[in-house]
């Protein structure tokens, strides 16, 4: 059984970082009504809509935490490995990008649970398309995200 851990100021500064805070709903990039650091949904579960009122920064960060911890949650339920925790961290901010759906079905996590984390890392820049276009702002996140999974790769976490 992995290790259990909640996400870190390692994923939530990628996540700040690439997901800009937007206290308006707007379209992201895949066409999907977003607010915040990019939730689609607010915390009652509630799917973001272009007509929503105006959120503070606050709420943002309490979605952000929520959101990321939820994802947490399920990258645990999937992983069959101990993760330091920038590996954790790493993946946490991948997933909220990408949604836990698509990481499930992954080479990345097939490769975690082969225990081949240097062939994990490989993986994250392959995840750098929107609606089948290369967004330059996704290869500059992936290379962050890599970069954070094999930052002290070969020290385990606590």
């Amino acid at each position: 059984m992995p290790n259990f851990m909640v996400p870190s100021e390692g994923a939530f500064s990628i996540i700040r970082f690439w997901e800009t805070l937007r206290t308006y709903p707007y379209l992201c990039p895949a066409g999907v009504p977003t607010i915040g650091y990019g939730s689609t949904y607010y915390l009652d579960g509630t799917l973001v809509k272009l007509s929503d009122k105006s959120i503070t920064q606050e709420t943002a960060e309490a979605l952000m935490e929520r959101v990321a911890t939820e994802m947490g949650n399920q990258i645990y339920g999937l992983v069959d490995v101990i993760l330091t925790q920038n590996q954790f961290d790493a993946l946490v901010s991948f997933v909220y990008n990408v949604g836990i759906s698509a990481f499930a079905g992954s080479r990345l996590l097939k490769k975690i649970n082969a225990g081949l984390m240097d062939e994990a890392a490989a993986e994250f820049p392959k995840w750098n398309k929107s609606r089948g276009r290369v967004l330059r702002g996704l290869v500059k996140r992936r290379t962050m995200e890599m970069e954070l999974y094999l930052e002290n790769a070969n020290s385990m976490a606590a």
